[in-house]
């Protein structure tokens, strides 16, 4: 792709003929040496005032913001419209295919795989080029991402979630007594000594980090959403191999109890907290810990119970949780806590991805939204490169065809002039 090429008009159909590969029937894109984005203004990632400029990207990273730049080997005209760093989606369940933890845990990995390729695939076309799998994921498929051989968001793995007996991710009724010892979205493990070694040997395998379930859940049978799980031996234990290991660990978490036994001991990503109260905000400030709200889930599953068959149990104990998250998370806020953002889509509520945009701006307002999809998502998983708008960073970008803060819908509404950019190279 030597020559200059102008993809400003007719999006739709010459963004893939110019970005995209045909390669074994999966979407693979092209590499280009330079891009440039002009007549658009810049969101940085944390700055509610805008910049004008041209970006130009070089070899996948951010070169310059000089609206003086040359054109590049592919030159998009943005028309006026905002770039964002592109989005972050820190608790995105690739392998989650399914409401049923039985389904997820028992179906075939080959099958929970392809599937997990295809939800990936999805959320980077709707503009999420980096998510956080924090119950899922494996060495396998990360080596296909990275070897192109399927064309996803960045993908930050943390395997199997750790659950005590009868802990959320057992997926078990009461009535049942089955073997929930080994799975791919979430494993029972209990005591110091087996919870060492399954930590050791995820960080072996390459995750990212570590997920433990430290309170009751939604979507499981047996267990009180307020209960903390897990003694303090043990999630000292998860947190000191995490930590002597250079990551950190993220918890399921949604009552003060449960999120003040998790921090204590070492927890630094409270994933969910819906029941947050601010004594243990304040606690949460102090300790360097991250809310990650997951607002997106709640919503989805109260709307569209009747079409899964959802358990009378599980109903209520969304609805227990529901209306409170948002709540939660300006509260956090409020008390100096980083508001991360995560969706939590399991089975076909997936299409919902964009709508927990929406819901995070109706919590915390349009900046503060942004931010936590973008900025304070990278410092979550510690890359100061990605969710920024700088010279050096990463050339992720999600360019919309108007401005958030005038009408934040830009920011959940599907369409042609929705370009998405990972590395340089532009998917749609």
């Amino acid at each position: 792709m030597g020559t200059t090429a102008d993809i400003a008009t007719d999006p739709a159909e010459r963004y893939t003929t110019l970005a995209w590969d045909g390669f074994c029937g999966a979407a693979r894109m092209s590499r280009v040496s330079t891009l440039t984005v002009a007549n658009a203004q810049l969101f940085d990632g944390s700055n509610r005032d805008l910049l004008a400029g041209t970006l130009l990207v070089v070899d996948g990273r951010i070169a310059s913001l000089d609206a003086g730049v040359e054109r590049g080997d592919v030159h998009l005209d943005a028309r006026g419209g905002v770039v964002l760093p592109g989005l972050i989606d820190a608790h995105f369940h690739a392998y989650g295919i399914s409401m049923d933890g039985f389904v997820n845990n028992g179906s075939p990995l080959s099958y929970v795989a392809l599937m997990g390729a295809r939800r990936l695939e999805k959320a980077l076309r709707r503009g999420f080029t980096t998510v956080r799998d924090p119950g899922g994921g494996d060495a396998g498929i990360a080596r296909a991402i990275a070897e192109d051989v399927i064309r996803t968001p960045r993908y930050l793995w943390m395997g199997a979630a750790l659950s005590q007996t009868g802990g959320h991710g057992d997926p078990r009724s009461a009535e049942l007594d089955l073997c929930a010892c080994g799975a791919y979205s979430s494993e029972v493990v209990d005591g110091v000594d087996d919870l060492r070694r399954a930590v050791r040997d995820r960080f072996r395998r390459g995750a990212h980090a570590i997920k433990i379930m430290a309170s009751g859940g939604v979507m499981s049978l047996t267990d009180p959403i307020r209960i903390p799980q897990y003694s303090a031996e043990e999630i000292a234990a998860v947190s000191d191999e995490a930590t002597r290991r250079g990551s950190y660990v993220a918890a399921h978490a949604y009552s003060p109890e449960a999120i003040a036994h998790a921090v204590r001991n070492g927890v630094r990503s409270i994933e969910h907290g819906n029941l947050l109260d601010e004594s243990t905000a304040a606690l949460m400030a102090s300790s360097g810990a991250v809310l990650d709200a997951t607002l997106a889930a709640y919503a989805a599953i109260d709307r569209r119970a009747d079409e899964i068959g959802l358990n009378p149990i599980m109903r209520a104990k969304n609805r227990e949780v529901l209306e409170d998250g948002a709540r939660a998370a300006a509260l956090a806020l409020a008390a100096g806590v980083p508001v991360g953002f995560g969706t939590d889509l399991m089975g076909p509520f997936e299409n919902e991805q964009l709508l927990g945009l929406r819901l995070q701006v109706e919590a915390i307002g349009v900046l503060d939204a942004l931010r936590s999809a973008t900025s304070v998502n990278a410092a979550l998983i510690g890359r100061d490169d990605l969710g920024v708008l700088r010279e050096g960073a990463v050339g992720d970008l999600l360019v919309l065809p108007g401005n958030p803060f005038d009408d934040a819908s830009v920011l959940w509404t599907e369409g042609p002039d929705r370009v998405v950019i990972r590395s340089g190279a532009i998917v749609r």
